[in-house]
């Protein structure tokens, strides 16, 4: 069946409002993007001159002295958002595959609707539980590990609570209900002709299930890595719970800082050129950094759709016209 042919374009003054207003508002979103990104440049270029390249790698966060490193921040964010995905991720698959092929149906939405509330409470809230529930909980396990344990660089520190671990765990629960809802729509987004086609073959449920799993494969990559970005973005949250030391560590008991709680302790308080665009540079290294994420784990998973240019790109290194394909 061959394609539709787009409808002609007709020049009314109704139709010429719609193009161009529509046009506009998605051409401000590209707008803001931009302009954000330029005057956090702008506003950083005095950090850029002053350190260059040493910024990045330079440990020493001295305002007093003006010596700036922004080495243990990174450190401190990436460390604390990787943990939080280990955690994270087999959970919310857990939860995505239940919710889109096991869970029973008069269970499910009420189940969707608890997952997708979590998504909801406030960072503050999960810091204050973080602080409540979970410190407490790290200060008790460090305490109960043998001596010979504590001495070891993954689980050296002081007993204090907060932590690189409590940080973790409060950005796993809160990347949970993100990672999860999406991994369930592109499980539900599978071919139903996949699934009876295992069966047909004789599989069995978790055959099915894996045939499911890995045809949405690239889609699901893409729901952790927006799970990544919500986690490298967080502030509040991590900021109560992780202990706010700029050291790069190893350990998993020891309090460091991250990129986004630096910026929010200290932004206020800044005395100086120097300080204020030392702090601008980090944000525009965690502005670069999530937007990227972002935009590669939005075109995995619009490769999942079979107008995705990943498929597109595949069909066309097969020699496949896209045209017949959709035909």
């Amino acid at each position: 069946m061959p394609l539709r042919s787009r409808r002609p374009f007709r020049r009314r003054p109704d139709d010429l409002i719609l193009y161009v207003g529509t046009g506009a508002c998605a051409l401000l979103i590209v707008l803001l993007v931009s302009a954000i990104g330029v005057t956090l440049y702008g506003d950083s270029r005095l950090a850029q001159e002053k350190f260059g390249f040493s910024f990045w790698t330079g440990r020493q966060w001295d305002p007093v002295s003006g010596e700036f490193g922004a080495l243990p921040f990174i450190w401190g964010t990436l460390y604390s958002s990787l943990l939080a995905l280990l955690i994270a991720t087999p959970v919310a698959l857990g939860i995505a595959i239940f919710l889109s092929e096991l869970c029973p149906r008069g269970l499910r939405a009420p189940l969707v609707y608890l997952t997708e509330l979590l998504a909801a409470i406030p960072s503050i809230v999960y810091g204050l539980w973080g602080l409540n529930a979970i410190v407490p909980l790290v200060r008790r396990v460090q305490l109960m590990l043998p001596a010979w344990l504590r001495s070891l660089p993954l689980a050296s520190g002081p007993p204090v609570g907060v932590s690189m671990a409590a940080a973790a765990l409060v950005l796993a629960v809160m990347i949970v209900p993100f990672t999860a809802s999406v991994a369930r729509e592109v499980l539900k987004a599978v071919p139903a002709e996949q699934r009876e086609a295992a069966y047909a073959l004789g599989a069995t449920e978790w055959e099915a299930i894996r045939l499911t799993l890995a045809w949405g494969r690239t889609g699901i990559v893409g729901a952790v890595m927006l799970g990544l970005a919500r986690a490298l973005g967080e502030t509040m949250a991590v900021t109560m719970v992780i202990g706010n030391n700029p050291q790069v560590a190893l350990s998993l008991f020891a309090p460091q800082y991250t990129m986004a709680a630096v910026i929010a302790n200290e932004f206020t308080e800044a005395s100086g050129d120097l300080y204020l665009a030392a702090l601008v540079e980090i944000g525009l290294l965690l502005f670069v950094v999530t937007v990227l994420i972002n935009a590669l784990s939005r075109l995995l998973i619009w490769s999942v759709d079979a107008g995705g240019p990943l498929r597109w790109w595949r069909r066309t290194r097969a020699g496949t016209p896209v045209r017949a394909q959709a035909a």
